[in-house]
């Protein structure tokens, strides 16, 4: 089976559209591909959440939320407020290697950073990655600290035995500074895997028509895309 866990180094870093992208440029290619969010929080009941979104931008994908909290903080946090029971990393290995069945590829999108804990026991998205056998995706930040947060996610994937598949940039400004410039020469460095993606600051609110056709142009062949990480780099390092 095929399943990819994505993970931010943090909140807001472009975690949802990275995912939206990649269930794009899948589905472009004639696979089929389902997304996975395990624990939704500040989303109140009948609002749209990440999985929703991923399919609006996507297109023909399987959106399954296993369970929404409706307070905008880590999910065993989330789900001790309201009264509801956590999520644990062997519902979500199990919910995944279910959708794995019936699907060329499955996303797993966690909820900001790699240890936010999904169960006052301290489950993790790292821990369902180890119990699913998958690889993971880092979506990081351009500009100043991103190194550190994706230092820190690489060492504790290692340390966990998990596998990096590569750092994708999720938000990419039109107007680079001077650190997020360097950063592009220096993340595959402290990541220990190589950049497999840069999506343009704001690609999620272009045209839905739009981010389909460009999805596969923001991400490397090995997500199923076209997007030349060495040409980008000598583009924009130190420019």
């Amino acid at each position: 089976m095929t399943v990819w866990v994505i993970t931010g180094t943090g909140t807001e870093v472009g975690k949802t559209v990275t995912t939206a992208a990649v269930a794009a440029a899948a589905v472009a290619a004639g696979r089929s591909v389902a997304v996975l969010k395990p624990a939704q929080t500040g989303v109140l009941p009948g609002e749209p959440g990440d999985a929703e979104e991923v399919a609006r931008l996507a297109g023909a994908v399987t959106a399954v939320e296993l369970a929404r909290y409706p307070e905008p903080l880590a999910p065993a946090t989330a789900a001790r407020r309201a009264g509801l029971a956590p999520v644990r990393p062997e519902r979500v290995a199990e919910a995944a290697a279910k959708l794995a069945a019936g699907h060329d590829l499955v996303l797993v999108e966690g909820a900001g950073g790699l240890l936010v804990r999904f169960d006052d026991e301290g489950g993790t998205l790292a821990d369902a990655a180890r119990l699913l056998g998958a690889p993971v995706v880092v979506v990081a930040s351009a500009g100043l600290g991103t190194l550190n947060t994706t230092e820190l996610t690489g060492r504790e994937l290692r340390s966990r035995g998990l596998d990096l598949l590569g750092v994708v940039i999720g938000s990419w400004p039109d107007e680079p500074d001077l650190a997020s410039r360097c950063n592009v020469v220096d993340l595959p460095v402290v990541a220990g895997a190589g950049l497999l993606g840069a999506l343009p600051a704001g690609a999620g609110g272009v045209p839905v028509a739009a981010f389909r056709a460009a999805a596969g142009g923001w991400l490397a062949p090995e997500l199923g895309g076209t997007w030349d990480a060495d040409g980008f780099v000598a583009e924009h390092a130190g420019a």
